[in-house]
């Protein structure tokens, strides 16, 4: 379970402070979907960086489980990442020269996963199983 509470956000803008977020509080089921809907610019993505610990809030909590965000070192927030949090961006940020199979394994190689993928049962799984040997360069 996630609960947030009074939560801020106050980024440093060229003339004075942008308030992203501003004294939002909830709590997230411990399983289940949320949807979160917005205008552009009402604060979705400032909200998902920092549930997601991409980025640390100006004021306020984010509790994880008992735990705060906010007092993870910084091999806890790794941890938290990689274990429970999933980002999909909307640019992928992934190597052209390199094959889908190849970003893939680097990218399990940069979390320290060394143990043996079956990479196209995986993508599979998800629909995505096609191809994995092709190059992303068009």
């Amino acid at each position: 379970m996630i609960q947030v509470e009074n939560l801020t956000k106050i980024y440093k803008a060229k003339k004075g402070k942008c308030k992203a977020l501003d004294n939002v509080s909830f709590t997230l089921p411990r399983k289940g979907l949320v949807f979160i809907i917005g205008k552009s610019g009402s604060g979705k993505s400032t909200l998902l960086n920092l549930l997601g610990g991409l980025d640390s809030h100006t004021d306020g909590t984010i509790d994880v489980f008992g735990n705060k965000i906010s007092d993870f070192s910084d091999s806890q927030l790794a941890n938290y990442r990689s274990s429970m949090v999933g980002f999909i961006f909307q640019d992928f940020h992934l190597l052209d020269n390199l094959t889908v199979e190849e970003n893939i394994l680097l990218s399990l190689k940069l979390q320290g996963d060394s143990a043996p993928c079956d990479i196209q049962n995986t993508l599979s799984q998800v629909d995505l199983g096609g191809g994995v040997r092709k190059s992303l360069s068009r």
